[in-house]
């Protein structure tokens, strides 16, 4: 594994799929112009809007935004993962107007290399007054995320935003091998001032891992505001890029000779003393 650029894009989605496809392009380009070769997309890239709409469209969401996923990995020639779409649910098991919100991650061919349904689910009273109850249309994933081993960019492990408060899940991952994470989110303004950074800082230091985090920015319906601060992080948890908040792609080297570095220097991984269930 040879170091490499990857990049966490920052967006302002809203309910018009379209336009969020387009403005998602025009970003994954920026990054690839500027040698970027892993490209990660946030959760909710292809929709985020009224939860009815996003119910009544599901198959349209889920069919174009895979479709762009694979269109734009092979135009662009990189590794690209869409941090979360809604993927309909089987109504034969009773689940009918119900979705998984999915994260995939895509090669260069336009191959699928790992999926992932999203585990935790963001239901939560805020003090700011908003309510959110994503398990009202959303179903939570039963399987443990992937990590997809790559001699090129390294083993990557998958999550979606309000996992990244379930350490375990993480150390699933690091079990499993992986030395770079993906957190692509839409987290909330409220609870993202707070918590957004300390969280990825923590997954990154306590895994000795690197930690690619695309997120969602600014006003998407009159209630609903990102944090943004898509960022990338080092295994040392060192913040390498920030997008800020505004629009826009954080940039940042991957290299494998930090994460081992770092893990002969903090070798905690080697000196748990109990082991996770998987």
């Amino acid at each position: 594994m040879k170091s490499y650029l990857a990049a966490a894009v920052q967006m302002t989605s809203v309910s018009d799929v379209d336009k969020n496809l387009a403005q998602a392009e025009d970003l994954i380009q920026l990054a690839v112009n500027r040698g970027a070769e892993l490209v990660c997309l946030p959760e909710n890239f292809s929709f985020l809007g009224d939860e009815s709409e996003k119910i009544k469209i599901s198959t349209e969401i889920a069919e174009k935004s895979e479709k762009f996923l694979i269109t734009i990995a092979q135009r662009y020639q990189i590794l690209l993962l869409g941090g979360g779409f809604p993927v309909p649910a089987n109504a034969d098991n009773g689940n009918a107007g119900k979705m998984y919100n999915t994260a995939l991650l895509i090669g260069r061919e336009g191959e699928e290399l790992a999926r992932y349904r999203k585990m935790h689910l963001f239901d939560v009273n805020l003090p700011d007054g908003n309510i959110y109850h994503e398990s009202a249309t959303i179903l939570a994933g039963h399987e443990l995320p992937p990590v997809y081993a790559s001699d090129k960019y390294g083993n990557l492990g998958l999550s979606v935003c309000y996992d990244v408060r379930f350490p375990e899940l993480y150390r699933h991952l690091s079990q499993k091998g992986a030395n770079v994470m993906f957190v692509p989110a839409a987290f909330t303004a409220f609870t993202g001032k707070d918590h957004w950074q300390v969280l990825l800082q923590a997954r990154a230091i306590e895994n000795t891992s690197y930690i690619i985090a695309p997120a969602q920015v600014g006003m998407h319906t009159p209630r609903r505001q990102s944090h943004g601060h898509a960022m990338i992080i080092d295994p040392w948890g060192l913040v390498l890029a920030d997008a800020g908040d505004r629009i826009g792609v954080a940039i940042a080297e991957i290299q494998p000779s930090r994460i081992e570095q770092i893990r002969r220097q903090m070798p905690s991984l080697q000196h748990r003393t109990f082991s996770c269930s998987s």
